[in-house]
């Protein structure tokens, strides 16, 4: 329900642009760790190895998506690239119900997400995420080592 929640925000912000699967995956890791790629201050916290993330979101989203689907929050597109998701008016209307600090923080996240990588082809945001999911969390493996370091 979580990841399903937090794609509203992000369809919202797309305006009705058609996002499929694996696109929404990566929308999702930047929403909540945007500070990974010089974007505003994370909302959740940087732990070790997060971009690792990438590799258990699929199940997880596509629960959440199906979720928000039988409810009416978004729609599913169908065409020859496959599966879409978009939002609707209902979607909207639903997000703008909820008005505490990490709504108003997801929706902001949002809109930065869509401004700075809807521009991307999926090959090439694909290329992106892919070149940096090993560095995403690695910090800690340097603050690690400084603790075993000898002197």
């Amino acid at each position: 329900m979580e990841c399903g929640l937090r794609i509203l925000f992000v369809l919202d912000a797309a305006k009705a642009k058609p996002c499929d699967l694996q696109r929404l995956i990566a929308y999702d890791y930047l929403l909540v760790h945007s500070g990974d790629v010089e974007g505003p201050v994370s909302l959740h916290p940087a732990v070790p190895f997060r971009g690792g993330e990438m590799l258990v979101k699929r199940d997880v989203l596509k629960a959440g998506l199906d979720q928000m689907f039988s409810k009416e929050l978004l729609d599913k597109r169908f065409d020859a690239n496959g599966i879409s998701y978009c939002g609707t008016p209902l979607t909207t209307a639903f997000i703008d119900l909820m008005a505490n600090d990490y709504s108003r923080e997801l929706r902001s996240r949002a809109h930065w997400v869509v401004e700075r990588f809807s521009a991307l082809s999926d090959h090439e945001l694909s290329t992106f995420m892919d070149e940096n999911l090993g560095r995403w969390g690695a910090e800690f493996d340097r603050f690690t080592a400084l603790n075993d370091l000898e002197l």
